[in-house]
């Protein structure tokens, strides 16, 4: 199976990369130094319907499905953006998809839920869902705490239901667009800290109790913000609850294939994207009288890293084919995500490599697709947890 490039497809990349080129590429080297992308690109991502791919019309998106969330998120990175880049500006693919699951709301992919829906799910579509699709909000996702790590279940943020309300305790970490987020879906315990019976919360940045800390600075997606989060008898309204309570984990769960997905597609582009920098590089570069590419060497290393990247960027469309297919392939969905960042790893250092010394300068492109790569073995779940998933899936 494969990602089908029908004409809508083709015209889906011609939007995408006439968006980089215009709205993005003037910008990001600033972007990265500021630390942040402005709110106001995500109201152009709105306005052109690129931010509500991947969502149901019938709750502000803009329809199509994962497949077509992999095409604009590989086109980005092909087109000169960057994995921080897709962090920073679609940081809504991990925070909305539990709300539009519970409202009932259908769309292709990882997205959908059960039919028929619920009075508290609209109203979280209406107050949330609707305006980040517009650009007029921005989400993120809390899951991962100080002492938690990858162990989702050993969450220990507190919420207490208190009439109307529950009262939040804990804290986050790592969340990205943690800085810039008007609301923060957030995975809390409904029980006694570390028990596994966890819920999903939406909480609005100006709740009282509610902080976000430091700006975490990190070795790559410098445009992504990234954020710790505390909380302090914060009263989020029981309305803000995410589906039934207890019902966080299996809502976390399933929408991983899609994040993990989303990663590994950033990974095999980064790769796809170093090669055609090198390859540009090498054939452009002169070095004893010979351009780098009339080199054997040069050529066998580089035809080596095309190779690379084109296999994983063939198992991951087959994967995603088969996830939006409805198939239930969670070990295959970790075996992609790993095929890819290895790829992505391998690529990326040998064609800051073949840069030579302008590799590792900031002017480089290449130089910052080698920092953004280092973070893709670890977010959505560390290379790690993917061989414990594949293992298991092995009967191990």
């Amino acid at each position: 199976m494969t990602i089908v490039d029908t004409p809508e497809r083709r015209q889906l990349r011609e939007l995408t990369r006439s968006f980089v080129t215009r709205e993005v590429l003037p910008h990001l080297d600033d972007w990265e130094r500021a630390g942040e992308v402005p709110r106001s690109l995500h109201a152009t991502a709105a306005k052109i319907g690129l931010l509500g791919i991947g969502f149901p019309e019938s709750v502000g998106g803009s329809g199509g499905d994962l497949l077509d969330s992999i095409v604009v998120t590989e086109e980005i990175i092909r087109s000169g953006g960057s994995s921080g880049l897709i962090a920073a500006l679609f940081t809504h693919g991990i925070a909305l998809p539990h709300m539009v699951a519970a409202a009932g709301a259908r769309t292709g992919g990882s997205l959908g839920g059960p039919g028929g829906g619920d009075p508290a799910g609209n109203h979280l579509v209406d107050r949330y869902v609707r305006p980040t699709l517009a650009g007029s909000m921005i989400g993120a996702l809390a899951i991962t705490e100080p002492d938690g790590g990858s162990d989702v279940a050993a969450i220990r943020t507190t919420a207490v239901r208190d009439g109307d309300h529950y009262v939040v305790n804990g804290s986050k970490t790592y969340i990205t667009s943690g800085i810039r987020a008007d609301f923060v879906t957030t995975a809390v315990c409904t029980d006694f800290p570390g028990s596994g019976s966890l819920s999903l919360l939406v909480i609005d940045k100006d709740t009282p109790g509610f902080t976000v800390g430091r700006r975490l600075e990190k070795l790559g997606w410098h445009c992504s913000d990234t954020a710790e989060l505390s909380f302090v008898d914060v009263r989020v309204p029981v309305a803000n609850r995410v589906g039934e309570e207890d019902t966080g984990f299996l809502a976390i769960m399933q929408n991983f294939a899609a994040e993990r997905l989303s990663l590994a597609t950033q990974a095999y582009a980064t790769a796809q994207r170093c090669v055609e920098l090198a390859t540009r590089w090498c054939r452009d570069r002169s070095t004893f009288g010979r351009p780098l590419a009339s080199r054997q060497l040069v050529r066998h290393r580089l035809a080596e890293l095309h190779t690379r990247a084109e296999a994983a960027r063939a198992y991951v469309h087959d994967v995603a084919a088969r996830v939006a297919a409805g198939e239930p392939v969670v070990t295959e969905v970790a075996m992609a995500k790993n095929v890819a960042v290895a790829a992505c790893d391998h690529v990326v250092d040998a064609a800051l490599q073949l840069h030579g010394g302008f590799g590792y300068l900031r002017d480089a492109e290449v130089e910052r697709h080698y920092r953004d790569a280092r973070i893709l073995g670890i977010g959505g779940g560390t290379t790690e947890i993917m061989n414990e998933i594949i293992a298991k899936g092995m009967g191990l």
